[in-house]
């Protein structure tokens, strides 16, 4: 029987939408996460927002590790004030979701971190982001696409040798859901993507595999998109290889 490893695909809390629970609060992850990840040969479970000290524990429980994407992130994380254009933010889910990346790296779990993930990821590791694209002058490219997010948009250009290469195609066509976006790279992270604007679309760890981002929503598109699944199913490779280890 195959092993299937346990991924772990950080959730968001959200009040219940019907008036009679309105009193409620729902734990929640969109559902393309957990079945991309099924789809992909591991078994989903979604990490809900609790305590930061939790997050040893829920790491030492599964074998990869799913950030997914949401609220902007709070600027206050890399020392700069509230831009004008700046959406919500979520401290709490700030401070959880930086516990399991720095437990995820210290424990040697692999990181797919997607969208919001991935900028966090670099602002953990030391970096900053462009808290709205809209004010750069040299963003030409629609990166909050007005087509459904399930259609691909726009293409990105792939760094040639990284490990990124090995999965997706110089050229390929990604979704686009973000008006944030990484400044500068954190601490021991190489950019493997870029828009033909130049707005950086995924890192990768410099040396080994335990991390990978995309700006993008493979979650969305791989029911149709071959280059899509293979960044799900690389992560659950990646996950096996380091149970084995």
């Amino acid at each position: 029987m195959t092993m299937r490893p346990v991924i772990g695909v950080t959730g968001n809390i959200m009040q219940a939408p019907e008036d009679k629970f309105k009193s409620f609060k729902i734990n929640y992850s969109p559902w393309g996460y957990t079945e991309a990840v099924r789809l992909a040969g591991g078994t989903p479970v979604i990490l809900p927002l609790t305590e930061p000290t939790c997050a040893a524990h829920y790491v030492s429980l599964i074998d990869g590790l799913v950030l997914t994407g949401g609220e902007d992130i709070s600027p206050y994380l890399y020392n700069e004030e509230p831009h004008v254009n700046i959406e919500a933010t979520s401290p709490t889910r700030d401070a959880v979701e930086t516990a399991l990346i720095k437990e995820a790296l210290a424990q040697g779990k692999p990181i797919l971190a997607i969208c919001r993930g991935m900028q966090l990821v670099n602002v953990v590791l030391g970096g900053n982001l462009y808290q709205d694209l809209a004010g750069q002058a040299n963003v030409t490219i629609q990166h909050v696409q007005k087509s459904r997010p399930s259609m691909a948009t726009h293409s990105i250009k792939v760094k040639a040798g990284s490990y990124l290469s090995q999965l997706v195609a110089d050229g390929c066509l990604i979704n686009s859901i973000h008006h944030q976006a990484i400044r500068e790279l954190g601490e021991g992270l190489i950019v493997s993507a870029r828009s033909k604007d130049g707005v950086i679309e995924a890192i990768e760890s410099q040396e080994g595999s335990l991390i990978l981002g995309v700006q993008w929503h493979p979650e969305r598109l791989t029911k149709h998109d071959e280059c899509s699944m293979a960044i799900f199913q690389d992560l659950i490779e990646r996950a096996l290889e380091a149970k084995q280890a």
